[in-house]
């Protein structure tokens, strides 16, 4: 690199670093396990890997006895793994949760490995911890979710770039396998960004043009390459129609069909949503960038996570189907970016954010207490009235394990915030013991509220329950595949796709004032129902009353 990295006047110690690493593992550790897959992403995912346990097919994926080729399945893969592993301790559920918590780990290290080669040893712990306190991670990185895995591949991806211009084949080797990870977890998005980010480096930038870099991206090539051809042609071997169904249907004719269409109003979304969903990472970056803009054509540690940012957001504003989840991969060159402001943000700035973060979580865990309490002593205010409406049918219990933790937590990060040192570190230190603070509380006093309104269990005992001693097949309408896959999961109850209406069972989801779509003359209503507190999904069990 041509630019020379700070010294840093403030060196992290052992003492130091073992710290980091706790309030890291602490963060990773807190919500993996203990509650059921939740809805919208997680039921989904969560399906297809307990099929994959169940039918032994690890090849193609399935959801409740149907083929689902939206993605390949190396997140699956990790997940069913996790959950064999840990089988005799934890439930499937939980068990696959792990997977995240491994890939996040992964995203974690080698962000924090290409901050400590961009910005000089004692950077790449910061590196890290801004990405664990941007506001988008806190959530996802807890899920059940195959975008961790493509997010790890993305930062192995960068860290790769980040050797590119001294050694190659270390660098190749990396860059090769992230473009695989991210290939076998979420498709062609991976290989594309590469494509992008190898080519405009040195169209941009005169420093990379190099014999390393060229022999990076060769290698890396020569290394993704049994990541790209492996699986697809097992599947081909296996199921010419299941292949054709993944790399058409789901992919390629997918993108086709959304270009003729045109871009829409939602190719705005990340603009509007980086905001918040990369704070407190983005203003930092964004200093960063606008500090140096003089000299950028020097600054090759700031042209990498720079050209990264623009060729994601570019790209992943032009996929179909814009979600928000999509946007993980953005956060980790904004980190990269943010890590490079701490020796040169002022110290006002940094006291500014510091007191901002202070304020925000300490506001956040008194309402948070606040109305834990509330729920349990029944108090009548208005915020507690709220939240029983939210989830109706909640009954708040008092449990001493999550208590205690809580308590102990919130004490702890008294104690932390007031002792830390007035630095550029202690606004970032502070702000990750904060986010980390609130996710504790939500996961130990909150989580048996959440769960009550996020969790299909309940839901799916009372339709087994109502179900009849013998039938045939149970046929659906509208049914999501999250749905199928908790019916299946939970009750063991598979239900297909019956066109033709030969099943003499039919569920049908829509919301409470949605009328019968079926002849009610021939049909009879036997049960329906809807999780607590979802006004959005309810669904309604037919049976057949004359052949």
């Amino acid at each position: 690199m041509y630019f020379i990295k700070p010294t840093d006047p403030n060196p992290v110690t052992p003492g130091k670093a073992l710290f980091l690493g706790l309030l890291i593992a602490v963060w990773l550790g807190v919500g993996l396990v203990g509650h059921d897959p939740w809805k919208p992403d997680e039921v989904s995912s969560f399906g297809l890997v307990y099929s994959m346990l169940q039918s032994g097919d690890w090849l193609a994926p399935t959801l409740a006895g149907e083929p689902f080729m939206d993605k390949p399945p190396l997140f699956y893969w990790t997940a069913a793994l996790f959950a064999k592993l840990f089988a005799l301790l934890l439930p499937l559920h939980d068990g696959a949760r792990l997977a995240s918590g491994f890939y996040t780990a992964l995203a974690l290290l080698f962000t924090g490995l290409a901050g400590r080669k961009l910005y000089g040893d004692n950077r790449g712990w910061a590196a890290a911890i801004i990405l664990l306190g941007c506001v988008g991670m806190l959530v996802r990185a807890h899920q059940l979710i195959t975008d961790l895995a493509l997010l790890t591949g993305c930062a192995l991806l960068l860290y790769g770039f980040a050797y590119s211009q001294e050694r190659a084949v270390r660098a190749g080797i990396c860059i090769g396998t992230g473009i695989g990870i991210g290939f076998m977890s979420k498709g062609f998005i991976a290989p594309i960004l590469f494509v992008l980010i190898a080519a405009l480096l040195p169209a941009l930038f005169q420093n990379w043009r190099t014999r390393n870099y060229l022999a990076s991206v060769g290698i890396a090539v020569l290394c993704a390459l049994p990541w790209l051809s492996i699986w697809p042609l097992l599947l081909y071997q296996h199921s010419p129609r299941l292949f054709a169904d993944w790399a058409w249907s789901h992919n390629i004719g997918h993108w086709f069909d959304y270009i003729r269409n045109g871009p829409g109003q939602d190719s705005f979304y990340y603009l509007k949503n980086l905001p918040w969903l990369a704070w407190p990472a983005l203003p930092l970056a964004a200093w960063t960038v606008w500090q140096s803009r003089r000299r950028l054509a020097q600054r090759d540690d700031l042209q990498l996570p720079l050209v990264s940012f623009g060729v994601m957001l570019v790209t992943l504003s032009l996929v179909p189907d814009i979600k928000e989840v999509f946007a993980l991969p953005m956060l980790l060159p904004i980190a990269l970016l943010a890590t490079a402001s701490l020796s040169a943000l002022k110290r006002g700035a940094a006291n500014a954010l510091d007191w901002f973060g202070l304020m925000t979580f300490a506001l956040l865990a008194i309402l948070m207490w606040w109305g834990w309490a509330g729920l349990l002593l029944d108090n009548h205010a208005k915020i507690t009235l709220w939240l029983k409406d939210y989830q109706p049918g909640f009954e708040p219990e008092f449990h001493t394990a999550p208590f205690v933790i809580a308590i102990i937590a919130t004490v702890l990060w008294l104690v932390l915030v007031w002792r830390v040192g007035r630095s550029m570190r202690r606004a970032v230190v502070n702000w990750a013991t904060g986010i980390t603070l609130v996710w504790i509380l939500a996961m130990t006093l909150w989580l048996p509220w959440l769960d009550s309104g996020k969790s299909y269990r309940n839901m799916v005992a009372s339709m087994k329950h109502a179900l009849p001693k013998q039938y045939q097949c149970i046929g659906y309408d509208y049914l999501g595949d999250g749905q199928r896959a908790m019916l299946h999961y939970f009750g063991n109850i598979i239900v297909r796709h019956d066109t033709r209406l030969q099943c003499d069972l039919r569920l049908i989801q829509g919301d409470k004032l949605s009328r019968p779509l079926l002849d009610e003359t021939r049909w009879k209503k036997i049960w329906e129902g809807s999780r607590k507190g979802d006004k959005g999904e309810h669904y309604r069990l037919y049976q057949k009353t004359e052949e």
